[in-house]
């Protein structure tokens, strides 16, 4: 790479606002400079890329893509532009360093490395949501925050491709690097999601291993062994555990249609380890380091993604403590207070507080009941620990099933992570709608059948409390047939997404055949109505994000 790479525009600022302060790096498509923005004071990343051959072009696309991506896995950019002579994109600016230079310098631990390669599925995940595909995932193209906790970064979209309409004969080659391109796309092929779970197996098989799994062939047959597929990594590491090399194995499988999605395949390789969301990559620090270091990870975290849990629990504590007789009106906003100010710091605490609202309540009306409740509270504290933040979503059931339009459900529940905790939201966000209906002497949804008692008040025995409940959901059979096709629709709404406009309509076409066979008492118009909501929400969020055309 010529010293040109690191030219400058003959002028003071960039664009009329950035002036490049020093070079951080360089590559085959620019330089990349630290610069402070004049109109803000803050510091950026500015990339300057030559008006050269394919160079403009892929800046754009890399603008396009990374105009599209909110995710805290990828690097945000805040202004694209451009002159006769250069194309500029202005990112926020993340010290660290590659995944390649801390391989290079033996920084990253096999716990650190699997983290790190989970960390790049999130990202990856969520581009795939949005129709984009990678192309050019590679260590050099992850960024590790310079931080206690393990935190990456995906970079250069550069070579992104949108909703699968780029094929290799548009561009007229194999974009990408070919240490990290998949055998089907060396085969003539599209590249898919499949092709980046391809490339994150081959960055963790080579951070793992030590070395790449190609490593030592002629450049001339380096083709011909990635279509040959990669060798077992236990030639190399016997010792890692069978869980972790049948998640990268199945990253590797020549055919593409066998490797798992992104967001599947982060679940498997931090279950093979049973590692936390965030690993140490660093010297651990002292005892009392680690204790705070959650406070402040949260603390880290952008406003807004801190504000929308902190409301929510907020409102659900308000609900839930107002449900029976009970707080004074100013114990009840102490209590959502309490709630939303420790969901600002930790959004555990927030889920905690409001899931234990209702115990008192529920205890003065019957002590076996607020036993019984607790129990449970305690086993969605659990289930939810590593997703707090979307641990309440199930409260919005009893809202919209005030409205006409739990079928809605399925997609209020989508920001939980992972398909099961998805499942559950729905489905027992259907039993509480029913709940709440039934303690405040409302019809239950979906059905809208009325019960005169729910049998609980003056309980002293939790069976007393299960009996009553399983007398109630065998009375009125649509609630659980509700819980059980709303769960399903919710595990499988991502998956339609992405199989398009059909896709989204055989989900509906599902969720009306479940439910209404089902429990053929459930009202079928405004089910129906809901429904084709849904699905109309799903095709103009889906048209909107540039999805489908």
């Amino acid at each position: 790479m010529s010293s040109a790479a690191y030219a400058l525009p003959q002028r003071d600022l960039v664009l009329d606002r950035y002036r490049p302060l020093r070079p951080l790096g360089r590559g085959g498509s620019g330089s990349v400079w630290l610069a402070r923005d004049e109109r803000t004071g803050l510091e950026v990343a500015l990339k300057i890329v030559p008006r050269e051959g394919k160079r403009a072009s892929r800046a754009a696309r890399e603008m396009e893509a990374a105009s599209r991506l909110r995710h805290e896995r990828c690097v945000r950019a805040y202004d694209f532009g451009g002159d006769a002579g250069h194309v500029y994109i202005a990112y926020e600016y993340v010290q660290g360093r590659t995944m390649r230079e801390a391989l290079r310098a033996g920084k990253l631990t096999d716990r650190a490395s699997i983290e790190a390669a989970a960390q790049v599925l999130d990202g990856l995940a969520h581009a795939h949501r949005l129709g984009i595909v990678h192309r050019d995932v590679k260590p050099s193209n992850v960024l590790i925050e310079d931080k206690p906790e393990l935190s990456v970064r995906l970079l250069d979209f550069g070579l992104a491709q949108f909703d699968e309409t780029d094929t290799l004969t548009a561009v007229g080659d194999v974009p990408g690097t070919l240490a990290y391109i998949s055998p089907e796309r060396l085969a003539g092929g599209e590249a898919t999601t499949a092709s980046d779970v391809w490339a994150v197996g081959v960055l963790l098989w080579e951070a793992l291993a030590g070395q790449h799994p190609f490593w030592g062939v002629p450049l001339p047959q380096v083709a011909a062994a990635i279509e040959a597929g990669a060798p077992p990594i236990t030639k190399q590491r016997p010792d890692l555990a069978a869980a972790l090399v049948e998640a990268i194995e199945s990253a590797l499988a020549v055919d593409p249609s066998r490797r798992p999605s992104a967001e599947r395949l982060a679940v498997q390789l931090r279950a093979a380890v049973g590692a936390p969301r965030r690993a140490r990559h660093v010297v651990p620090r002292p005892p009392a380091a680690r204790r705070a270091r959650p406070a402040r990870a949260a603390a880290r975290l952008p406003l807004e993604r801190r504000l929308v849990p902190a409301g929510l629990a907020a409102a659900t504590t308000v609900a839930a403590a107002t449900l029976l007789p009970f707080w004074t009106p100013g114990l009840v906003l102490l209590l959502a207070l309490a709630a939303g100010l420790a969901a600002l710091r930790s959004p555990r605490a927030g889920l905690a507080i409001a899931l234990f609202a209702p115990v008192f309540p529920l205890g003065n009306l019957a002590q076996a009941a607020a036993v019984a409740y607790a129990v449970v509270a305690l086993g969605w504290l659990a289930l939810c620990w590593r997703d707090a933040r979307a641990g309440l979503l199930f409260a919005a059931a009893p809202i919209l099933a005030s409205l006409g339009a739990l079928a809605l459900l399925p997609l209020a529940v989508q920001p939980a992570r992972g398909a099961a905790r998805r499942a559950a939201h729905a489905g027992v966000g259907v039993l509480v709608a029913a709940l709440v209906a039934g303690l405040r002497g409302a019809p239950l949804p979906p059905a809208g059948a009325r019960v005169e008692s729910l049998g609980l008040a003056g309980s002293t025995r939790v069976g007393d409390v299960v009996a009553a409940a399983t007398s109630v959901l065998a009375a009125d059979p649509a609630i659980p047939v509700a819980a059980a096709g709303l769960a399903l629709t919710a595990a499988l709404l991502p998956a339609a997404r992405r199989r398009g406009l059909w896709g989204i309509a055989a989900l509906g076409a599902l969720q009306l055949a479940v439910v209404l066979l089902g429990a053929p008492g459930v009202p079928a118009l405004g089910f129906v109505l809901g429904t084709w909501l849904l699905c109309g929400v799903l095709a103009a969020v889906s048209r909107a994000s540039g999805r489908y055309p």
